[in-house]
């Protein structure tokens, strides 16, 4: 098992991407925080992980700091994957709400994570962050702006706290799915519905041919937590189907 022995918080792992992050580590032998605002969803995967669920909204520091407190000092992993979006329309209709919202649940969370996170890895010797940006923030679409450069502060970030942390043996990658119908925002991202022809439209710019799936990212996620990965640091892994070519 490559992550036998392993404790990791995953956040937003009570549906799509991170259900699917959250299943996949624990059948990988970690013991899996369960962080999901949605109650019931996040109860549901720890039942089905046999996991420990604590709700929590990441966009709040004391939340952060009950999240660590429920891993204990053995906290080897955070994956950040709680997400959320404005829906698709011209960038001057995005409110300040919105971009302010997208900012929090994107951007500071990680921010957050680290705060909280990096004291536990520096006494343990080490530890690793996978936060989940987006192809958004590499080859973004119109219509998403604000999201787009989120994700694009998220990939930022995310290198800079690998070339910060690493002499504390801290590694910080990212993972950067393409749009999948399976993921609670797509249908924010499609401008409203997933409808037929919003997915072919999406389709059409993969080469492979399909969407990401939880499982895809899953098992980028368990590469880059895993010891195999223990000199990869600073990375992001498109998970793509060749979009970002």
């Amino acid at each position: 098992m490559r992550l036998k022995g392993k404790l990791a918080i995953v956040t937003g792992a009570g549906s799509g991407f991170g259900a699917g992050i959250a299943k996949r580590f624990a059948e990988e032998g970690a013991h899996v925080i369960v962080n999901d605002i949605n109650q019931g969803a996040g109860e549901r995967v720890a039942k089905e992980t046999n996991g420990t669920f604590v709700q929590a909204d990441v966009t709040k520091s004391d939340d952060w700091a009950k999240l660590v407190r429920a891993a204990g000092a053995k906290l080897d992993i955070v994956v950040n994957n709680a997400g959320w979006t404005h829906r698709n329309k011209p960038y001057l209709e995005v409110t300040e709400a919105e971009f302010d919202r997208v900012y929090a649940v994107n951007v500071k969370s990680v921010y957050l994570s680290a705060i909280h996170a990096v004291p536990v890895f520096q006494k343990r010797g080490g530890g690793s962050f996978v936060n989940i940006a987006s192809t958004a923030g590499i080859r973004p679409r119109p219509g998403l702006t604000v999201y787009n450069s989120s994700k694009g502060a998220v990939i930022t970030m995310s290198k800079s706290m690998a070339g910060e942390f690493g002499k504390d043996r801290i590694r910080v990658n990212c993972v950067n799915p393409v749009f999948s119908p399976e993921t609670a925002l797509s249908a924010d991202f499609a401008g409203g519905s997933v409808s037929e022809e919003a997915k072919a439209r999406f389709l059409a710019t993969i080469p492979l041919g399909r969407f990401s799936t939880p499982l895809d990212v899953a098992n980028a996620c368990l590469y880059l937590a895993s010891d195999e990965a223990s000199l990869v640091s600073g990375v992001c892994i498109e998970v793509d189907g060749a979009r970002c070519v």
